[in-house]
């Protein structure tokens, strides 16, 4: 599973995305992501992501984000874990 701090992360590298849930994304954003919560971003990834882009996957603790990235890298797409 390929993994990055948050400070190297750059915006030409692919879509950052923040699991966190709403009200916590309000409260600590990301800086440059996109919020889209756990529990929705599962029921409906396959229409969320294009298989062809590469993207970037950040949580609180790295609990939701790690199992996102191994889902995805299963399903062959190009996904990396950001970690605070």
């Amino acid at each position: 599973m390929k993994r990055i701090h948050l400070s190297e992360y750059r915006k030409n590298m692919g879509e950052l995305i923040d699991l966190s849930s709403t009200q916590d994304f309000l409260s600590h954003p990301t800086p440059g992501a996109k919020n889209i919560p756990y529990q929705k971003f599962m029921l409906y990834y396959d229409r969320l992501l294009d298989k062809n882009k590469p993207y970037y996957f950040i949580c609180e603790k790295g609990l939701h984000s790690g199992k996102v990235v191994r889902m995805l890298e299963y399903f062959g797409y190009d996904v990396t874990q950001v970690l605070h």
